[in-house]
């Protein structure tokens, strides 16, 4: 509907419709809200429930220890990054299903902590926990 001129006759409205610009930046918006949350990676981990007391396991876990140095560690064996993905290796050839414990100090760089948790991932372990002080303990 354009505005009426004097004899009747309607003329030409030049200003925008945005009533379909609308509604594709709604489409759009909408998409990317959909498609976003697909779009991330991470590692899965299979973090532990928190309990007051610590749970009870049929079988030692291996034990992956960070120091603030950016030093890690396999048990009681100090190791570097191509040494612990070598043991992860063994180690899944014989019992993929070992529960792998991650201790970590709060001042290491996430990049390491990422990586050890990516090389357990790749190793082939799905249980991969990490090893925390309760808030009460820390009182």
């Amino acid at each position: 509907m354009g505005p009426i001129q004097k004899k009747g006759k309607r003329g030409l409205v030049s200003e925008i419709n945005v009533t379909p610009l609308v509604d594709v930046m709604l489409v759009l918006l909408i998409i990317f809200m959909v498609t976003a949350p697909m779009m991330t990676q991470g590692v899965d981990v299979n973090l532990p429930e928190t309990t007051a007391k610590p749970l009870r396991q049929d079988e030692s876990p291996v034990i992956i220890t960070i120091d603030p140095q950016g030093g890690i560690s396999l048990g009681k064996i100090k190791a570097d990054a191509k040494l612990l993905r070598q043991e992860l290796e063994k180690l899944s050839m014989t019992d993929k299903d070992r529960t792998i414990l991650l201790k970590a100090d709060k001042d290491v760089p996430y990049g390491i902590v990422a990586q050890v948790m990516a090389d357990v991932k790749d190793a082939g372990f799905n249980k991969l926990g990490m090893v925390t002080v309760p808030i009460e303990m820390k009182r």
